[in-house]
């Protein structure tokens, strides 16, 4: 009986963020499930203190399904990896309720450091393909982390990062990302700062035009 109610509730958590689910059953074809119920299991033995016991069904969830969860970290409600392959989540790390996260994601340590070395991310975040979050600092509520950012620095709520290294191009009044799941329309820092450029180089080649112009009327008279 628990294990239906689980089912259904991540039925419903992968129905709500990706159209292609039909039917309940379909869920017990997802990685993501299916690591998620590896990686329970293997929490709950390393609160215990069961440290092998623990990395052996972790290890062998990373052989079944390519992606990486240390039994250490902490993951709240409602949690979901979309394909999932190359997903990588590190011992320190802490995850908060309804977030998302895109294959070839890294919540990594940014060192031998010891202590919290992972990041923590609240409530409602959605990560991109291939970001990369490295340290021990907290991703905002409700943020959005684009594909192939690599995030080294606190992110405030509400924001929208992208970029290498990430920076925040939008922040406040935006939608919680799992109602859209749309990470491709984000904004682009590097074209917005070329279209700056040639737009001011157009301005300063018109200014150098008429200069010209007047010494050359001044020349003649």
């Amino acid at each position: 009986m628990k294990f239906i109610k689980h089912l259904k509730e991540e039925f419903d958590v992968i129905k709500e963020r990706d159209p292609s689910i039909k039917s309940p059953l379909e869920v017990l074809l997802y990685p993501s499930f299916r690591v998620m119920l590896k990686y329970r299991k293997a929490h709950k033995l390393y609160k215990k203190g069961h440290y092998f016991r623990a990395r052996l069904i972790s290890q062998r969830a990373v052989r079944n399904t390519g992606i990486e969860i240390h039994p250490g970290a902490t993951i709240g409600k409602g949690f979901f990896i979309d394909h999932g392959s190359g997903v990588i989540i590190g011992e320190t790390t802490i995850i908060g309720d309804n977030v998302t996260i895109y294959q070839g994601v890294t919540l990594g340590g940014n060192g031998k450091e010891t202590g919290k070395r992972h990041p923590t991310i609240k409530d409602n975040v959605m990560i991109s393909a291939g970001a990369k979050v490295i340290g021990s600092f907290t991703v905002g509520e409700n943020s959005k982390i684009g594909a192939g950012s690599v995030v080294l620095e606190e992110v405030p709520p509400n924001s929208t990062v992208v970029g290498i290294p990430g920076r925040v191009v939008k922040q406040e009044n935006e939608r919680i990302p799992r109602q859209s799941m749309d990470h491709c329309h984000l904004p682009d820092p590097i074209l917005n700062d070329i279209e700056l450029l040639k737009k001011t180089n157009t301005e300063l080649t018109n200014r150098l035009s008429d200069i010209e112009q007047q010494l050359q009327t001044i020349n003649k008279a």
